[in-house]
């Protein structure tokens, strides 16, 4: 698979990283035999970014990416492992934010040791911490650069505004935040921003948490202990029909090109430019085969303009979260 470089650091990663949350955290049926095996043909595909955090699980699925990482021993320089600090776990879950200096610094150590690693390729605020100046958040990341303990600093769902001064005080590599087909909303200033800084957009949930595979279902048939069945109002019963508006117009375009709707909503991610990386999630060998086939489809430049015109006529029913989680969003 071909490399792309994210940011004006030097990181290099495959086209396509894979989101390894789901393995471990929001869906349930965990299947860590299964989850092995993905991770294993990911990287003989080529893909070497893999994407994991302390609050998945909390800690299972870092502890999940160590075993593997562990397993490989020699092959670990080949690997680009990103994870995130930024929430107060306690007793098992999250009772808030946390970017203290001397909170990010006891994360990092449990996180190194639960992925079995010297060192953590990148290094993500998950969340902008209201109550710490992000110049004291990006002074700690560049002394654990500076140790060797991270190698590259990123930020996750920030504001421009936030993205400026956090890159004054240790250059960001990379924004991760949600963006696909059905979201869009950072192409307006965000996108803009990390262009000029030099920073590169890994977007989170490229397929709509599945929605843009074709696949999904509305909130009502999940598991209650599924995030979609709660936690992503556009899934819901009221908007959900609405929505699948935008997913007929790309099942229309894949039918067209023989390939899959999945290809084709990454697809278009790639084709916004060569500085952007999806991570899509999957669990199953089957939808990782499905989601590579993007890396190597060619969209017309007609055809990626159709599918925006499409998204932005027809827009997006329903907020992308709930109040509860919105209320960690960076303004």
């Amino acid at each position: 698979m071909l490399k792309r470089r994210l940011g004006s650091q030097g990181l290099q990663v495959s086209a396509l990283g894979l989101g390894c949350m789901g393995m471990s955290h929001a869906y349930g049926g965990y299947d860590d035999s299964a989850s092995f095996a993905t991770l294993n043909h990911a990287l003989a595909q080529g893909i070497n970014f893999f994407d994991t955090a302390e609050m998945y699980g909390p800690y299972t699925n870092e502890k999940l990416l160590g075993q593997w990482i562990n397993s490989l021993k020699s092959q670990r320089q080949e690997l680009v492992i990103a994870t995130k600090f930024g929430f107060d776990i306690r007793d098992g879950a999250s009772i808030g934010l946390n970017s203290r200096p001397e909170h990010i610094r006891d994360v990092v150590d449990a996180s190194l040791q639960r992925l079995q690693t010297d060192y953590i390729d990148i290094l993500y605020q998950h969340r902008v911490d209201p109550n710490v100046p992000i110049e004291d958040v990006a002074g700690t990341v560049a002394e654990l650069i500076d140790a060797g303990k991270v190698r590259y600093f990123g930020l996750s769902e920030a504001s421009p505004k936030t993205i400026r001064k956090a890159h004054q005080t240790c250059p960001v590599s990379v924004l991760q935040s949600e963006y696909s087909l059905w979201e869009r909303r950072l192409e307006h200033e965000t996108l803009p921003v990390l262009r000029e800084l030099g920073i590169g957009l890994v977007p989170f949930s490229p397929l709509g948490r599945g929605f843009l595979s074709g696949d999904s279902k509305p909130a009502s048939a999940y598991d209650k202990n599924d995030f979609r069945a709660w936690g992503d109002p556009r899934l819901s019963d009221e908007n959900y029909a609405t929505n699948l508006r935008l997913v007929d117009a790309i099942r229309q375009l894949a039918a067209d090109k023989a390939t899959t709707p999945a290809r084709i909503a990454l697809a278009w991610l790639l084709h916004q430019g060569d500085d952007i990386v999806p991570i899509p999630g999957c669990r199953r060998i089957a939808h990782l085969d499905d989601n590579l086939g993007a890396a190597s489809l060619e969209l017309k430049a007609d055809e990626v303009r159709q599918l925006s015109e499409i998204s932005t006529q027809l827009g997006v029913a329903g907020e992308r979260y709930t109040a509860e989680f919105a209320r960690f969003t960076d303004q």
